[in-house]
């Protein structure tokens, strides 16, 4: 019985399928660890100048923060060349092993409590993951960089691009402002929303360099280089929000917000341009949408245990002088999360 599923696991992954599995699951290992590397680059910076979260650059002369930014190029680079394989449907939600990492790495080396919880959150996030990777579906064959041009031109993308690109200049330019300091969703919000095209925009062109290696020159068409410029702009942008976040919150619970809102953004990206769900039937949507669901029920674990903590330390403070104090001395690196419905609603 196991043998026959494990081979009908196998038929039904294609060889470009499991390529981009191996390769998004070496990206989640560096990008787990590069959140980790680069929040003590900017605690180191914010020390002797002025912090990200408050507007400051200080970080960029900090060399440990360049340790980990630079892992996190080699995990996008693994990534990219992910979504060039495999649909996205299959890659994003595999950013979860990161938060796992991310989690983990937070509570040993910077002293992130991890709730028993919370590790409940990881697991579920594994289980969810298996569950979408055994149920993706197949990599849409694409011969051309101009085929996923006429995609995203198709009206339906179209309007999915105007209404991310006008909610981001909403949050940046009215919400930030007021609200940056203190509401998480703020800027968590700025980097999914444009990590959503930048994802579509990362595909194209991984695409793109595919084709060209394999003999078929894409380099030739003006699609591949606005393809180019739409990547370029977005991730400069989620690097320059992701930071303010990264220095104003607690990781712990950066890593999973950001990959909630990120994945399903990005799911939704995808279905709408590249129809993933058009080439499966109900029954494996349903089971795709299931282990998502498992996913984001981890992810919310791990959200209420930073809450669960933070509201210990707060309400026993004398019974645990030690964790206030090092809470004090940290200068408000972990500043917890206001309880607002609006924001967990969204």
């Amino acid at each position: 019985m196991a043998t026959s599923s494990s081979s009908s696991w196998r038929e039904g992954m294609s060889s470009d399928n499991v390529k981009g599995l191996v390769l998004a699951l070496s990206s989640s290992f560096f990008i787990g660890a590069s959140f980790i590397v680069k929040k003590k680059g900017l605690k180191k910076a914010g020390a002797s100048g002025i912090r990200a979260g408050s507007g400051g650059y200080s970080y960029l002369y900090e060399p440990l923060w360049w340790v980990g930014m630079i892992t996190m190029i080699v995990g996008e680079i693994a990534n990219f060349a992910a979504y060039a394989f495999a649909p996205a449907i299959l890659v994003t939600p595999l950013g979860a092993l990161s938060i796992i990492i991310s989690a983990a790495l937070a509570h040993i080396i910077l002293r992130e409590r991890l709730h028993i919880f919370g590790i409940l959150g990881c697991a579920l996030c594994v289980v969810g993951s298996t569950t979408i990777v055994l149920h993706a579906p197949q990599e849409r064959e694409i011969e051309s960089v101009t085929e996923v041009w006429d995609l995203a031109m198709e009206p339906a993308f179209i309007f999915y691009a105007a209404l991310v690109i006008t909610a981001t200049f909403i949050l940046i330019f009215h919400f930030i402002p007021l609200y940056g300091q203190t509401h998480i969703m703020v800027y968590v919000g700025v980097c999914s929303l444009v990590g959503s095209l930048s994802v579509m925009s990362v595909k194209a062109l991984g695409i793109a360099i595919k084709l060209t290696l394999s003999g078929m020159n894409q380099l030739i068409y003006p699609q591949t280089w606005v393809f180019t410029l739409v990547v370029t702009v977005c991730v400069l942008t989620q690097m320059n929000y992701l930071n303010k976040a990264l220095d104003t919150f607690n990781t712990a619970v950066v890593s999973p917000i950001y990959y909630v809102m990120f994945t399903t953004l990005t799911i939704v990206a995808s279905v709408i341009m590249f129809k993933d769900w058009d080439r499966q039937s109900p029954t494996q949507v349903i089971t795709e949408i299931c282990g998502f669901v498992t996913i984001l029920s981890g992810t919310f674990l791990l959200h209420r245990t930073k809450d669960m903590v933070d509201g210990l330390q707060t309400s026993l403070s004398i019974r645990l002088p030690k964790h206030s104090e090092e809470d004090a001395f940290d200068g408000g690196e972990g500043i917890p999360l206001r309880r607002q419905d609006s924001m967990r609603a969204t």
